[in-house]
């Protein structure tokens, strides 16, 4: 097992290599598609109802969630898109599939499912601070009919596919049925699998390309905790998992990428302001496989989709990433690094 400190820098004109090729990819995301609704207002007392406070409500916002805030992304860096997932027969659904028409997402290959609502997380905010959030969901595994709808729209995306993106937020979409048809396919035609799990179906992903948990769904599922300081900690528990190469999310302290080769470099966070920590790790899920399928190597995917992670959390709410955002984070980042090896820091 080898250690290395931080990754090797891309450069320039590699970037600019894979953001022109990220054009042509097409790229398949399944998973738990989901609204956040946002009501943006004031607060000046409490409610004589209730020790709560009384927020007056002056602004509306409605954003792509879960595996859908993964396809915008996608879709933000001029890749081709097709989304897989459910949502009910209600108003939420028709406002998904209103944000994916805004952002040129077809929604062909989602399904209505009725008597099923559409998962909706509704936050509540004044002053700038969430006041409460409140969610509309039904998270039972999909079955019968349903579930094979489910397949057969995975399977016909997958047709032409270059990358093949899991989003699971244990909403019931990615079922083990949907998981291992849509793996299988997709080894078949040898393009890159990349799983941003949750904790019910964790060890059900053997074989992907990329697997990418935080430390606490990690340390979840394998009822122990993980000492990051101890050199076979990430590697047994990447064999443990039967992937090929696990990274670790850590938040603030960046990630961490185990590959099959088994040497394991720390990526630390770019963020220089965290206004919003909301999506980001679907930016990264997004740019992982999207670069993946634009030729990157595993190391190369992770250090852009670090970049991006860097730009996701300083943004409100949900948000997408574009090239032009994550290349000038790369100039900015490496013009720094420049003066400082210039003036003899480092």
């Amino acid at each position: 097992m080898r250690a290395t400190p931080s990754p090797a820098p891309i450069s320039r004109d590699r970037i600019l290599q894979l953001m022109d090729r990220l054009k042509g990819c097409r790229v398949v995301v399944v998973g738990d598609v989901m609204l956040d609704r946002y009501l943006v207002g004031d607060t000046e007392r409490l409610s004589p109802e209730a020790p709560v406070p009384v927020v007056s409500v002056r602004e509306y916002r409605s954003a792509l969630g879960g595996a859908a805030n993964v396809a915008a992304n996608v879709a933000a860096m001029g890749a081709t898109v097709h989304l897989v997932g459910n949502v009910g027969d209600d108003v939420h659904g028709t406002s998904i599939r209103g944000e994916l028409a805004a952002v040129r997402i077809d929604d062909r290959h989602l399904i209505t499912v009725a008597g099923r609502p559409t998962t909706t997380k509704t936050r509540v905010i004044a002053r700038g601070q969430q006041v409460v959030r409140i969610d509309e969901e039904v998270d039972t595994l999909l079955d019968g009919p349903d579930l094979e709808r489910m397949i057969v729209q995975g399977l016909s995306a997958l047709a032409n596919a270059d990358a093949l993106l899991l989003e699971d937020y244990n909403k019931g979409a990615l079922t083990p049925a949907l998981i291992n048809t849509l793996m299988a396919a997709a080894k078949r035609r040898g393009v890159p699998i990349v799983v941003d799990p949750k904790f019910r179906q964790f060890f059900e992903y053997a074989g992907a390309t990329v697997f990418k948990p935080n430390r606490r769904e990690l340390e979840s599922a394998l009822g122990a905790a993980v000492d990051l300081h101890h050199a076979n900690a990430l590697p047994d528990a990447m064999k443990r998992l039967k992937v090929d190469n696990l990274l670790l999310t850590l938040g603030a302290d960046g990630m961490m990428l185990v590959t099959q080769d088994q040497s394991i470099t720390n990526i630390p966070s770019l963020a220089r302001e965290v206004f919003d920590v909301s999506g980001a790790g679907d930016t990264v899920t997004a740019w992982i496989g999207t670069a993946l399928a634009a030729g990157a190597t595993v190391r190369e995917a992770a250090i852009l989709a670090n970049y991006a992670a860097g730009i996701e959390v300083a943004k409100a709410g949900v948000a997408t990433v574009s090239p032009a955002e994550v290349l000038a984070i790369h100039e900015e980042r490496h013009d720094q690094i420049g003066r400082l090896r210039r003036g003899g820091v480092i």
